[in-house]
């Protein structure tokens, strides 16, 4: 599996590099992906997805768009499916709709992004330039970004759902700030996905929303999972405790995704990267075993003691 893996970033590396098509089916690794089930509709995502923030706001060069092809190949190669974007993001959505145009016969994604911005009108006119970007008939998921104008989105959101117009709704934020916000929405509001921000070194959110999410059925979504690439500021040149091999993790990176998503309230988590090695190394973390409580204990441990 590891020499598979080597291969596989490898040889996206390499295209990437010399902007040659995509011919060549990889594969992450062998045996059963690890999924988990949307609450409200029980349909099945793959732990890691991928978020587009920095990474994809990119210029539309035949070096960048040949760059980001590699990642969003890597992905795909890794079993992922929900792709994650926003407004928010510059560049970012009509990235993901120029490299998904370049990928032939790529599989469906599960198309997610945001509305941000204020009042009715504009929030539809944003979610429809949205579409148009990305290149996606109709969004899977459709969020509140950091809850801008939520009561008024949220009316257009349940109206488009009832109409066929995007299949899951819900709500973001990346700042604990607004915690409080999104436990009174969550409790009172008929949503299908919250997202926010939780990683080994950022736990607040094991207090009160993923409880919730698991009493309520609402699906998560786990940005900056990394901590926006501190985590590995942390660990640098250090060996992957014991843990890490029996959960099949070959790098600290898959060993800090499989913290998160041994949480049984976690549905998908979504790192960004511009990197095609480094976007296979995330999607490895949909394969093998996850950590059940005692492991995530010892796993807390060992970073902490790192």
């Amino acid at each position: 599996m590891q020499r598979r893996r080597f291969l596989q970033s490898s040889l996206t590396g390499l295209l990437a590099s010399q902007a040659l098509p995509f011919s060549l089916s990889l594969h992450a690794a062998e045996g059963p992906i690890n999924t988990r089930p949307i609450p409200s509709s029980g349909e099945a995502l793959p732990i890691v997805g991928m978020g587009t923030s920095r990474t994809f706001d990119a210029d539309s060069s035949e070096d960048s768009l040949s760059n980001l092809t590699a990642v969003m190949q890597a992905f795909f190669d890794g079993g992922g499916r929900l792709l994650d974007s926003s407004p928010m993001y510059g560049q970012a959505e009509s990235r993901v709709g120029d490299v998904l145009s370049r990928i032939p016969d790529h599989p469906k994604p599960f198309a997610a992004t945001k509305v941000w911005t204020e009042g009715r009108d504009a929030g539809i006119s944003q979610m429809e330039e949205s579409a148009r970007r990305m290149g996606v008939d109709k969004f899977d998921l459709m969020q509140i970004h950091n809850l801008v104008d939520w009561r008024t989105h949220l009316k257009t959101l349940r109206d488009w759902k009832e109409q066929g117009k995007v299949r899951y709704i819900g709500i973001t934020t990346s700042h604990q700030r607004y915690h409080e916000e999104v436990e009174a929405i969550m409790k009172h509001e008929p949503i299908d996905f919250v997202q926010f921000s939780y990683n080994i070194d950022n736990r607040a959110a094991e207090k009160r929303l993923l409880p919730l999410a698991g009493d309520k059925g609402i699906a998560t979504l786990i940005n900056r999972p990394y901590q926006r690439g501190a985590l590995f500021r942390r660990v640098r040149d250090k060996e992957l405790p014991p843990v890490a091999k029996d959960l099949g993790c070959d790098s600290w990176g898959q060993f800090f995704l499989k913290f998160i998503a041994g949480h049984p309230a976690v549905t998908c988590l979504i790192p960004a990267s511009s990197r095609p090695h480094h976007m296979a190394d995330n999607v490895g973390a949909n394969f093998g075993p996850l950590p059940d409580e005692r492991q995530r204990a010892q796993m807390l441990a060992d970073f902490e003691a790192a």
